[in-house]
Order: structure tokens, then C-alpha cells, then sequence
């Protein structure tokens, strides 16, 4: 009798345990899908907040048809597309004879200065025309593009004044040059169509220097460097032209396909990162290939002067593109000559905790055009699979301290989750003390939340290479505003080319720095 109870009772104790193991695991699975339903709705929110402002055009290059355009005529920011008009006023001079490509360019302490992407020119070193012209193309160096300037027209300002002429001159209304680099500028812009008409003049003026662009690499000082544009060699046709890229632009491309007689220029300006960019090319070149004619009738692209200088709006251009020479009227689709409206930065409070890699940076709320610019539209940029994936690091960065000492005093360090303030002090002596001798940077950011955030997320997708490193952000000053770096300390060289291939290969942009 005993024995049967305690059979009963053992039973009992068995299936309250089964039952209890049986809930505990639900609970379980449940919380891991709850996680996961989290984890995907911020994965889905960080990529799909940077939207920069949306614009595109394709142009039959043989008839001069337009056939497609988007916000064609809203101004853009050219970020690096602004060394196209460098290597057209370079081109030029080739031309005439007043330089050779064996001519040596001197490089001022100005153009050392210059914020990377770079070739790290010292002052006093010279630069042949022809590794400024590959370093251009290949790498968008701006220190070249600023030696470039300075030895066309003695000074940058001067030479953007002389590009802005040469804009008008082609037709390009709508654009304004500032430097020659196209590091930001808030009033410097241009159009998805002004910058078609330069893809066209400098293939139409220069044939003899068109082959530069469809460049895949460029050694130079033992240094292999590749082109920004990976459309090169991938797809069917491409043959150049330039990539760019900055915060309040997004990342933007003028790309020339050529198949069987056919010949596209296509521009597109606000992907949320290369491979995005890319991808929506590759999508209008196959939508647009079978439009375009198979027989050169458009008129060359040409310059219209009046008076002996360059003409203030320019006329004879191309079909489709074209204005009459006096009384130059909107280009189709605009409203009214476009100026850009300054508008205040305002802060935007990001999430705490970032979930995803994207190459873009992390969005502000800077927007620096007026109420006349149309809103980007993400629908219109679609991922397509045929197209490989290839990072591409931003082409420019914040200008180096000139004073490092001084500003590794304002220094500011990441905690542990990069989201904790830490105390000044500490923050000072981790900036200030001596670090390995190379340092990573893995973003640029107008909120240094957003600088922390980014070190968070370099942490999680590169455990092993920094785990021995010092994360930190460190403050410059841009005219009014500031500007965060997101950088990693006490690595050596090789240690800072693992982190920055492995962070890569997750989306995330990254830069060696000596110390």
C-alpha cells in the first residue's frame, strides 16, 4: 500500500517537472522571438532612416533624349562628382599644350592639408599631371585636386570661380563650385542634368583623355589603390565615370555604358550607400538600354562665350539638354533658377542602441535646401542581386587637427557601451595619453551620440581585432558647428588593417590614421 503512494507521489513530482520544463521552454521561445521581432523593426528603422535627398537622369548620349528623369533640377550637393569639372579644366590645358602629363605641380601646404580620401602629399613634394589625373579618377584624392587648382589658377578660390564660368559656359545653370575637391560646402551644388551635360562635354571635347576613367587601379609610391566606382569591370558596358559621396548628399554616381552602339550617360544622386547606389544604376541601364539610338545625331556638346568671356547662361548644348543663348529659360522641369536656402542644423534624438551595419553614416537633421527641393524617395532606389557586394568607403573625411595636442585635450572617450558619459577627466587622460601608433575611424557625425553609437556597433562586429583598442570621439570644429570622429586607439598597423577589413566587410566604413 505504502509503495503504491509513493509511486503515485514520485509520478506526481515527475509530471509538475515535465510541466514546468515544458512552460519554461515556451517562455523561452518566446522571448527569443520577441527579441528577434525587435532586432529586425531597428534593423529595418537604422537602414531606413538615411534618406538622402533623391535625384536622377538618363540621357541617350547618340540622340540627346532624355529618358528618365527624377528631381533632375533640384540642386544636389556633387560631393567628389566635382572633380569631373577639375579634370575638364586640366584637360583642357593638355589640349591647348600649356601643360604636359609630365608636368610637375607643387604642393602647398593647403593641399597637404586637404581631409582624406587623400594621397598624403607633403608640402614642398611636386605631383606629375599624370598621377594627378590616375589619383583623381582611381582614389578621388583630394589633396591632387587641390594641387590641380593652385597650379591652373594660382589659388582654389579662384580656380572654383574659373569652374563655375566654365559651368556656365556648358550649360551648367544650375550648378556653383566652391573648391575643387568637393568636400563640403553648403552653397556649392549642381543637378543630376547639369552634371549629365559635363559627363557628355568631357567625352565630346576630350576623347583623347576619356580612357582615364574607365581606370580600375592606380599604384602609385608602391600603393595599389582601386576605383570607387566597382560598376567598372562588373557590369557590361561601363566604362567610367566618377563616384561621390557626403553626408548631406548621399553616395552619388555619373556612370557611361556603352553596348553595341548604344550609349547611356546615367546620374544618380542620394544612395543610402554604394551598393544601394550601384544597384539602381544597374537597374536603369537595363530599363533604358533598348530606348536609346543606335546613331550619333545629337550636336556636340560645346561652350558658348558672348563678348570674348564666358557666356553667363549658356545655349547650344544638346537636345533635350539645350537653352537658347540669350534668354535662358528654366530647364524642363524646374520652376525657377534654384539658389540654396541656409537653414539651421537641428539635433535629432537616434535610439540608444544601434542594431544594424549601414556604409552611410548615421542621419542628422541637416538639410541645407530650401523649401523648393523635392523629398528623396526610397522607393525608387531597389537592391538588385546581380549586382556584387562592394563597400565603399566615403571619399572624404574632417579635416586633421592642426594642433593635435590641443585637441586631444577636448577629446571625449566612449565608455564601455559608448553610450555612458564618462567623467572629463578620465576622458582627457585616455584622449591625451600616448597611443599605439595607429588609430582607425570609422565615421563622422554632427551628434556625438551618434559617434558613440557607431563605436558600439564597430565593437560588436569586430570583437577580436578591438578588443585591445581604446575607442573615443574627438570633436572638430567645422565653421559654426562641430563634428564627431568615431575613432579606435592603440592599435599598430596591422592590427588597424584587420579591424578595417573586417568592419568592411559588415557595411561599415573605416580609415587607417598614423598617430
Amino acid at each position: 500500500m505504502s509503495s503504491g503512494r509513493a509511486q503515485v507521489q514520485r509520478g506526481r513530482r515527475w509530471g509538475v517537472l515535465a510541466l514546468a520544463t515544458l512552460l519554461a521552454g515556451v517562455s523561452v521561445v518566446g522571448t527569443a522571438d520577441a527579441r528577434s521581432r525587435r532586432h529586425h523593426h531597428h534593423r529595418h528603422h537604422h537602414v531606413s532612416r538615411y534618406n538622402p535627398p533623391y535625384a536622377s537622369i538618363v540621357v541617350d548620349a547618340n540622340s540627346g533624349k532624355v529618358l528618365q528623369a527624377t528631381n533632375a533640377d533640384s540642386p544636389r550637393h556633387p560631393a567628389s562628382l566635382t572633380k569631373l569639372m577639375t579634370l575638364y579644366m586640366l584637360f583642357e590645358r593638355l589640349g591647348a599644350g600649356e601643360m604636359q602629363l609630365s608636368t610637375e605641380m607643387p604642393v602647398s601646404a593647403h593641399a597637404a592639408a586637404m581631409a582624406p580620401t587623400k594621397l598624403d602629399l607633403k608640402p614642398g613634394e611636386t605631383l606629375s599631371v599624370g598621377h594627378a589625373i590616375k589619383a583623381i579618377v582611381t582614389k578621388s584624392a583630394n589633396d591632387a585636386a587641390v594641387v590641380v587648382a593652385e597650379a591652373i589658377a594660382g589659388s582654389e578660390p579662384e580656380f572654383a570661380r574659373q569652374m563655375t564660368a566654365k559651368a556656365r559656359a556648358l550649360g551648367m545653370t544650375h550648378t556653383t563650385y566652391h573648391n575643387a575637391s568637393g568636400l563640403p560646402n553648403d552653397a556649392q551644388i549642381t543637378t543630376a542634368r547639369d552634371e549629365a551635360t559635363l559627363a557628355r562635354a568631357l567625352q565630346d571635347r576630350f576623347p583623347q583623355y576619356f580612357h582615364y576613367f574607365s581606370l580600375q587601379y592606380f599604384v602609385y609610391r608602391g600603393h595599389r589603390m582601386r576605383n570607387h566606382n566597382h560598376l567598372l569591370g562588373r557590369i557590361d558596358g561601363v566604362d567610367g565615370m566618377k563616384t561621390g559621396y557626403i553626408h548631406d548628399s548621399g553616395f552619388n554616381i555619373v556612370t557611361d555604358v556603352q553596348r553595341h552602339g548604344r550609349h547611356l550617360v546615367v546620374v544618380v544622386f542620394g544612395g543610402r550607400s554604394a551598393r544601394v547606389r550601384d544597384s539602381h544604376v544597374v537597374r536603369l541601364i537595363d530599363r533604358h538600354m533598348r530606348e536609346a539610338a543606335l546613331k550619333r545625331t545629337a550636336p556636340k556638346v560645346a561652350e558658348v562665350r558672348q563678348h570674348g568671356g564666358p557666356a553667363e547662361h549658356a545655349g547650344k548644348v544638346v537636345a533635350g539638354l539645350a537653352h537658347t543663348p540669350r534668354a535662358v529659360p528654366p530647364q524642363p522641369g524646374s520652376t525657377a533658377p534654384i539658389k540654396p536656402v541656409p537653414v539651421k542644423t537641428v539635433a535629432v534624438q537616434q535610439p540608444a542602441v544601434v542594431h544594424t551595419a549601414s556604409l552611410a553614416p548615421l542621419p542628422s537633421a541637416s538639410r541645407r535646401f530650401g523649401p523648393a527641393q523635392a523629398t528623396a524617395n526610397p522607393a525608387k532606389i531597389t537592391t538588385v542581386a546581380t549586382v556584387p557586394r562592394q563597400p565603399e568607403a566615403p571619399e572624404y573625411d574632417v579635416p586633421r587637427e592642426r594642433n593635435d595636442s590641443a585637441a586631444a585635450a577636448k577629446n571625449k572617450v566612449a565608455a564601455a557601451g559608448a553610450n555612458a558619459p564618462v567623467p572629463r577627466a578620465a576622458a582627457q587622460e585616455l584622449a591625451a595619453k600616448p597611443h599605439g601608433g595607429w588609430m582607425i575611424q570609422v565615421g563622422a557625425f554632427d551628434v556625438e551620440k551618434e559617434a558613440k553609437e557607431r563605436l558600439t556597433l564597430a565593437q560588436a562586429k569586430a570583437k577580436a581585432e578591438l578588443s585591445g583598442a581604446s575607442p573615443f570621439t574627438d570633436p572638430v570644429a567645422r565653421g559654426a558647428k562641430t563634428l564627431y570622429r568615431a575613432r579606435f586607439a592603440d592599435l599598430d598597423k596591422e592590427q588597424a588593417e584587420t579591424a578595417c577589413k573586417h568592419l568592411k566587410r559588415s557595411d561599415i566604413p573605416c580609415m587607417l590614421l598614423r598617430n
